[in-house]
């Protein structure tokens, strides 16, 4: 399976404050509006996604069909195909994917420790 482009989504509070800070780190900004509360900065191939008042905690992220500089990847697993194999193997999901669409979608999955998981799928 392959899941794609892996990020760590952070739940901030002051997102100017989150982003300086992560900038001390050598973070840069990726991508994202910082008027609409989100970014997703960059270093080297590490990628962290900064939303203030989007979500309540932290998820793990993967993007199927990009890599870590948002290409398009030639062969990947689209999100309703790894929905399939997530519930053929009895794994719970938080949210689905509409398995009779094409294009882009997103599930969320827990772990055995509550951990969100969000497989979300751009193209």
């Amino acid at each position: 399976m392959k899941l794609g482009a892996f990020s760590v989504s952070l739940a901030v509070k002051d997102i100017k404050a989150s982003k300086a800070f992560y900038e001390t780190l050598g973070f840069k900004v990726f991508a994202g509006d910082l008027d609409k509360n989100y970014l997703i900065m960059k270093n080297e191939s590490t990628l962290i996604g900064l939303f203030q008042g989007m979500f309540e905690n932290n998820i793990l992220t993967f993007n199927p069909g990009w890599d870590q500089d948002a290409n398009t990847l030639e062969t990947y697993s689209d999100v309703r195909d790894i929905q399939k194999h997530l519930k053929s193997n009895n794994i719970a999901l938080t949210s689905e994917a509409d398995e009779s669409t094409t294009g882009p979608a997103s599930l969320v999955v827990l772990d055995p420790d509550g951990n969100a998981i969000l497989i979300d799928q751009h193209i």
